[in-house]
């Protein structure tokens, strides 16, 4: 009989002890989390009690496929679009509180009589969060599909992107012992850069590919093909600078946005919890007991940082962006934890040779002790919130809610700002995807032509022919016509605007340039650039429908799967996504029938039945098996809705269809006033529906339709975003 490899056996070691102690806390209705870091620690090298592991790199290699999967995860669940909706208020809150813990950590480092280094080191592997700990506990509590929860979300989204920036700043100040801004700039840039590219790449072809092979996809080839996806881009990501985790997510971001998405979700969960289950019992590997009592001051010193430190950083960065108080003490408690991350940061500074051996092991305790912690602060968060409201002075309340409604309220984006926006994301897209092919034509396609006997011309016959869509593009191609025809009838405006028109020409002359001179000399480049771009303005027709194909199949394959995110509103509702199964006491029934609004106090706002989408139906409306109902509440109400629906079906949070919360003030002088709901007609007017009143003070939810508007009340609508968006100068006219 052949010898077993040792890392069978260590399999076998980790997922006895897994499987028993996810029982033992099963049963006392703990978090698993914690049970993987206890199973780890058991059978580690530090506690020789049980069987011990052998093969500790192996189980490493393991571990660290774990974070790709929960990461691929992570991107399924939260896709570029929602980052871009939650993305001010995620991108404020992250930045404030790395910032302000950086700067925390390094103050305890030299209180602790550390040197710069050491403690600048130390006050990164603070600031940067764990994802796997914090998304594995939201489903573990049960709170995944509440508000905050994607606030959080988001920030740990903009916080893996700082921390590949925070790395390589770190990285700079280790070797040179200054700080290189043109470093940091250019990693900007280059960040910047590759997500673009892998976002526009990715939207045009994989829902593409989807659509062509839909007919070979069963269950089988489309779990492997997801995964040769993520693991593709994880190489890609590497290979690019940065890290394996950060290319799972992007990869998973793009497959959110095809059909696929809750199919691919489905197929790779039980493996992502199989090496979500080893990376946790490899990190209880890494505790040794004689380490936290050598340690145990600066183990303590950062533990309070992360425990009170952070969660009044991430607190005050979401109060600032406008969220309410409620809403940004549950995100702060539920960040005061490090990970994943921080170990790299602490790696990548003993690698460096600047920093002292202690710090990575005062990581890995302080990161094993706060994911211990984090299910408790999650779920004290409310207890918390309830304790402060009730001792802050009135004043104090009613301050914090006029901010945070002011900080949502709804302002119209001058003609002239549209423009300037659409010229800033014409100029960014297209000049991305132009250098890539250029860089890709003279380092890939040149190289190969020349050594089977052919020309440089020829290169840059296929390089411009690919090109010049994208050139006609970045130099014609016009967006918000209606802003822009505004713009041009403002005799003041019309130099800027001719003189933003000029630019794009000559920046699209620029990149050809550019491509000639990488190929011939300045003066032959000069001459093709000058024939390059008289003959294509010959075939600019040709071109620009050519190019308006691509545009087609990109804009297709992007709102394919359209789950946009609602706003954040300085009150706890939300939207969350309901299936209804065959045997919901709802089925058959109109929504006037179904009295979901007398019994638990919430609205539907969209219906998506296969692929035709009923956005704010009416009380005649019925419902079928299969619909995906889109429900608006607090959590409270969605909760009790959700345990009387007794649905099987997977919840996804905030998902409608181009729907988006609005509100306006009623004036004085307004029609509306003495009106009710039902005689406003303003549903029929706004095509949307009356979701909330704020009235001196008070909060009406879900009203009823014979509730009478008065003056100053504040009136709260979801509608289509395209609808709303065309009446706000009529409504700011009329209130």
């Amino acid at each position: 009989m052949s010898q077993l490899p040792e890392l069978i056996k260590d399999l076998a070691i980790i997922l006895s002890a897994a499987a028993f102690i996810i029982l033992v806390f099963r049963k006392l209705k703990q978090p698993v989390v914690l049970g993987y870091i206890i199973a780890g620690l058991l059978v580690g090298p530090n506690f020789k009690i049980f069987p011990t592991i052998i093969e500790l790199d192996s189980i490493k290699t393991w571990a660290d496929i774990g974070v790709i999967f929960l990461l691929f995860g992570l991107g399924l669940e939260f896709s570029f679009k929602k980052l871009l909706k939650v993305g001010g208020v995620a991108a404020f809150t992250a930045i404030t509180e790395v910032t302000l813990t950086l700067l925390l950590g390094y103050g305890v480092g030299k209180l602790l009589g550390w040197n710069d280094m050491d403690s600048l080191f130390f006050g990164g592997i603070l600031s940067i969060a764990s994802t796997t700990i914090i998304i594995r506990a939201f489903d573990e509590l049960g709170v995944k599909n509440q508000k905050f929860a994607g606030i959080v979300t988001g920030v740990l989204v903009i916080e893996d992107l700082v921390a590949v920036l925070l790395m390589v700043l770190l990285s700079t100040v280790a070797v040179s012992q200054t700080f290189e801004g043109g470093e940091m700039v250019k990693a900007v840039f280059k960040l910047a850069f590759f997500l673009v590219l892998w976002f526009v790449s990715g939207i045009f072809f994989i829902p593409t590919f989807f659509r062509k092979m839909r007919f070979l996809l069963n269950e089988e080839t489309l779990l492997i093909i997801s995964l040769a996806f993520c693991f593709l881009m994880v190489v890609l990501a590497t290979y690019v600078g940065f890290s394996p985790a950060l290319g799972a997510f992007i990869m998973g971001s793009i497959l959110a946005e095809t059909t696929k998405a809750e199919k691919i979700e489905q197929l790779t969960k039980s493996v992502k919890m199989l090496f979500g289950a080893i990376f946790f019992v490899s990190v209880g590997m890494l505790i040794d007991p004689a380490m936290l009592v050598k340690h145990i001051l600066p183990i303590c010193a950062a533990t309070l940082v992360l425990l009170f430190g952070k969660p009044l950083f991430v607190t005050l960065g979401a109060l600032t962006s406008g969220l309410p108080l409620k809403i940004s003490i549950q995100s702060g408690m539920s960040l005061a934890q490090i990970g994943e991350f921080s170990f790299i940061i602490a790696t990548l500074g003993l690698s460096l040779k600047v920093t002292s051996d202690f710090l990575y092991p005062i990581a890995v305790a302080v990161s094993v002790l706060t994911t211990f912690t984090t299910p408790y602060m999650i779920r004290s968060s409310e207890h918390v919130y309830r304790g402060l409201e009730a001792m802050m002075p009135p004043q104090w309340k009613s301050a914090l809610t006029a901010y945070s409604i002011g900080a949502h309220h709804i302002t119209e984006i001058s003609d002239w700002n549209k423009v300037l926006r659409s010229y800033f994301i014409n100029m960014v897209m297209f000049s991305v995807i132009i250098i890539t092919l250029i860089i890709g034509s003279t380092r890939y396609l040149e190289p190969i032509f020349l050594l089977y006997g052919g020309h440089k011309i020829i290169t840059a016959i296929i390089t411009l022919a690919v090109l010049s869509p994208f050139l006609w593009a970045l130099a014609f191609r016009r967006t918000q016509r209606q802003a822009y025809a505004s713009v041009w009838l403002k005799s003041s405006k019309r130099g800027p605007l001719i003189l933003l028109q000029f630019s794009r020409v000559a920046l699209a002359v620029l990149y050809i340039g550019f491509l000639f001179y990488h190929l011939f000399s300045p003066l032959i480049a000069l001459e093709n650039m000058i024939i390059t771009c008289i003959i294509l303005a010959i075939f600019r027709k040709k071109i620009q429908a050519f190019y308006g194909k691509i545009e087609t199949t990109f804009l297709a394959n992007f709102n394919e799967r359209d789950s946009a995110t609602m706003n954040l509103t300085p009150w706890d509702t939300h939207i969350t996504k309901f299936e209804l199964n065959a045997q919901s006491p709802y089925i058959g029934k109109s929504l006037i029938e179904s009295r979901m609004r007398e019994e638990f106090g919430v609205n539907i706002v969209a219906i998506e039945r296969g692929d035709f989408i009923i956005n704010v139906p009416n009380h005649e409306n019925h419902l079928y098996p299969d619909d995906k109902i889109s429900v608006i509440g607090t959590d409270e109400q969605l909760s009790s809705f959700k345990i009387f629906l007794e649905s099987t079906a997977p919840q996804i949070e905030d998902a409608t269809h181009n729907i988006s919360l609005h509100h306006f003030t009623i004036s004085k002088k307004s029609s509306l006033v003495g009106q009710s709901i039902r005689e406003s007609e303003i549903r029929e007017r706004t095509q949307g529906l009356v979701v909330g009143i704020e009235r001196n003070g008070e909060r009406i939810l879900n009203p009823e339709s014979d509730v009478i508007f008065e003056s100053e009340d504040k009136v709260w609508l979801v509608a289509n975003e395209k609808r709303i968006r065309q009446i706000i100068k009529e409504l700011a006219a009329q209130f």
